[in-house]
């Protein structure tokens, strides 16, 4: 008899999971609460502007192959990318910016004219991060995290002291300059943590960013690959259903029934939450939760963001497509983040122009603009407060860039705190999830599978893998697994 699953919520780890047990004949339909698909990932337009409004990095080319092959698809049957050069530019202040390339050839000589020997050191640095991204990819992220067993394999002991040590030291090893040591941090400090609260393993990161290169789906962006795949999880049978928030998980004598969304019942053997986790087990019984409320609340997450979609009635000649902006203290950013709770004095941001590659996502002549200011979770959010730090970053962008924004501005709409709270149940308002510190990886993570409730599953940011899209279809992958493994469609 065919098993039907229910599966909350529609990111690429709900879609991830779907397609793959549709693939293998379950019964699977997807329950949206908002009015469009694609969770962090949506998009929505405006007066003619396209946005994307969550994930606006394309890294790690190699897992969204992976995933297409997985169902003898490509991913240029659904999209096709362009590589950028320069895939990024960062700021240190006016006139004083490293362009990151499009190959690590170009990069270390970047390197090179910044710090004498950097070059050597840099392609050194690159050969460990790929080296442990090739271990991990195979060996270690695909794991569900049960058992500290699955870490222990010849490739992860050569590697044991990745793990004993962590970013910060070992970028220091490697490099003297400032300006170095900021580029080579900036991908764990703006996905999870503190550097030197991050295990060094996760270099992988670095081979990531200037080994793999950073991408762009054209005719789209981000939001082309939620189409793709939803387009290839109705092909393989799953349903959707927007506006369907899910008020309760149905559940008799321990075992999974169904849910209640608008007052109806769907029934089902098998429910896979790619909801927040700690809004999943608020659906549930007191006494069925794996986690109470103690064990959140000591946890470290990840940064919120505050963000601006922004759309210019003029082009821009100054900026490249990603732009970071480190023209201030690195490491008090990092503090007001993780240390001292707060708003930061000064932040770090990321200014992102997509239209710059895809001209379609603004009108004629126009320039569509998207800033990001990771922030900590659960600090307080208004209008007041966002008005402040849309004035301060666009003139730091003036100031540091020269070009003009603030009187081109036509269209703007802000997203935080209380945003991420409202449409996707975020836990204190967190954007990532939890922070890739040593106790909060792989297998200390919080767990897939439901401990008291039979035919309950967790997918996304908020346990195995992680946080980022790529580690979101590999979650969903991930689920999948284990729901065949424990519930054989017969």
């Amino acid at each position: 008899m065919t098993k039907k699953i229910i599966i909350i919520g529609s990111g690429f780890s709900s879609i991830s999971a779907a397609t793959y047990l549709a693939d293998k004949g379950y019964d699977v339909t997807i329950l949206e609460k908002n009015k469009s698909f694609g969770g962090r990932a949506r998009k929505f337009e405006a007066n003619g502007f396209t946005f994307d409004m969550g994930p606006s990095w394309y890294w790690m080319p190699d897992v969204f192959e992976k995933y297409f092959n997985d169902f003898d698809r490509s991913v240029n049957d659904y999209y096709k990318l362009k590589k950028l050069d320069p895939a990024y530019r960062v700021y240190f202040g006016k006139n004083d910016f490293i362009e990151i390339e499009d190959s690590l050839e170009k990069i270390s000589k970047t390197f090179e004219k910044v710090e004498k020997g950097a070059s050597k050191k840099l392609l050194k640095f690159m050969t460990e991060a790929k080296n442990n991204y090739s271990v991990a990819m195979e060996k270690v992220v695909y794991k569900p995290g049960k058992s500290i067993l699955e870490l222990v394999t010849p490739g992860t002991i050569k590697r044991l002291r990745y793990f004993t040590t962590n970013i910060k030291s070992e970028v220091s090893r490697y490099f003297k300059n400032n300006k170095l040591r900021q580029i080579m941090e900036f991908p764990v400090l703006f996905l999870g943590a503190k550097p030197e609260n991050t295990p060094a393993f996760y270099n992988i990161m670095n081979h990531a960013d200037l080994g793999l290169g950073t991408w762009f789906p054209e005719k789209g962006g981000m939001y082309k690959i939620v189409e793709s795949m939803i387009k290839l999880a109705k092909e393989k049978g799953v349903k959707f259903k927007l506006d369907h928030n899910v008020d309760e998980i149905i559940v008799s004598e321990k075992r999974i029934k169904g849910v209640i969304s608008n007052g109806i019942e769907f029934h089902s053997d098998i429910v896979i939450s790619g909801a927040d986790y700690h809004h999943t087990e608020s659906l549930i019984p007191n006494n069925l939760k794996n986690y109470n409320d103690s064990f959140w609340d000591k946890k470290v997450f990840a940064p919120s963001s505050l963000l601006f979609y922004i759309g210019l009635d003029r082009k821009i000649n100054n900026l490249t497509h990603h732009n970071l902006f480190f023209d201030v203290d690195f490491n008090k950013h990092a503090s007001d983040i993780y240390d001292n709770p707060k708003w930061p004095e000064s932040p770090l941001f990321y200014l992102n122009f997509p239209s710059l590659s895809d001209k379609s996502m603004a009108p004629d002549g126009c320039e569509n603009c998207f800033i990001l200011i990771p922030i900590a979770p659960d600090i307080e959010d208004n209008e007041e407060i966002r008005d402040k730090y849309l004035k301060l970053i666009l003139k730091r962008i003036e100031n540091i860039s020269g070009e003009k924004i603030v009187d081109n501005i036509i269209y703007k709409k802000s997203f935080c705190i209380k945003d991420f709270i409202d449409d996707y149940n975020s836990y204190k308002g967190n954007a990532y999830g939890l922070a890739n510190t040593l106790f909060q990886t792989s297998i200390f993570k919080p767990k897939m599978k439901s401990k008291k409730i039979k035919g309950l599953y967790f997918t996304g940011q908020l346990t195995v893998p992680g946080p980022g899209v790529p580690p979101s279809l590999i979650s969903g992958k991930i689920v999948s697994n284990e729901v065949i493994k424990d519930y054989p469609n017969q």
